[in-house]
């Protein structure tokens, strides 16, 4: 498998893991070093705070997710992968849902022969 075809099926796996509420799978495809930005809020720094976040969600929301991958660049073991992703947060209290579209861009590291997101810009709004 080429580099750029698993960094397409480490996108594919988060979208499912997501989906499923397995926050154990998503944390697995992520540098222990992670960063996540976002418009309107602090940044998350490491896969730590990514799961305290992640959990302090459960049985309150669940997610669905598109991804249109735009562009993926490999340089030795960096990447960058540019997508534009659709997130639906459907609330269990069956509450009117919430549609958030944008660009999102990633940087990957490539380490023991495998994909992680390394940093991360989440423009969905």
């Amino acid at each position: 498998m080429t580099d750029e075809e698993q960094i397409r099926a480490l996108v594919d796996r988060w979208m499912k893991a997501t989906a499923a509420g397995d926050i154990d799978r998503v944390l697995e495809l992520m540098d222990e070093d992670v960063v996540f930005l976002g418009p309107g809020r602090p940044l998350m720094r490491g896969r730590d705070t990514f799961a305290k976040a992640s959990r302090s969600m459960e049985g309150k929301v669940r997610f669905e997710g598109v991804s249109d991958i735009q562009e993926i660049k490999v340089f030795g073991d960096w990447a960058y992968l540019w997508n534009q992703l659709t997130v639906t947060t459907y609330p269990v209290d069956g509450t009117t849902p919430t549609r958030r579209s944008g660009p999102v861009l990633s940087v990957l590291r490539k380490k023991n022969g495998r994909w992680a997101i390394y940093r991360d810009a989440n423009m969905i709004t």
